[in-house]
């Protein structure tokens, strides 16, 4: 357990972060002339692509590789993916003052898949400058 903190304490905090979000009852925030069509996806999209990286670099630091491998980037976007779905399933369950939405994971999706590969294209560009 103390491994896990150490390699990906961030993205555990973000994690937590995000779950707090999607938990609060907004109430009338969302129909505020503020905000405009599908800036709840983009928000979604923005936090999931930011939870992506920062585990990935923890999974870059855990496995001790110059970049991600593959392998670890497909069983990160597994992860990511069901932590989205199941902040859906909470949202329509669990927080009924909230709405579990197809929509919403389609961009937590999105969103992870865009900071999967914002980290394989990074550390890929950093490792052919170092050699």
């Amino acid at each position: 357990m103390k491994q896990t903190l150490k390699y990906y304490g961030p993205a555990i905090l973000w994690a937590l972060f995000i779950l707090l979000i999607c938990a609060i009852p907004f109430g009338s925030i969302g129909n505020s002339p503020l905000f405009f069509p599908g800036f709840d996806k983009l928000v979604h999209c923005g936090v999931f692509f930011v939870l992506s990286v920062l585990y990935c670099c923890g999974s870059i630091r855990k496995w001790n590789t110059p970049s991600i491998r593959i392998e670890i980037a497909m069983k990160n976007t597994i992860v990511l993916i069901s932590y989205g779905a199941l902040i859906e399933v909470l949202q329509s369950k669990v927080f009924t003052w909230r709405s579990g939405d197809w929509n919403d994971l389609l961009a937590d999706t999105i969103g992870s898949c865009m900071g999967i590969f914002a980290v394989l294209l990074t550390s890929n560009a950093i490792n052919h400058e170092n050699s």
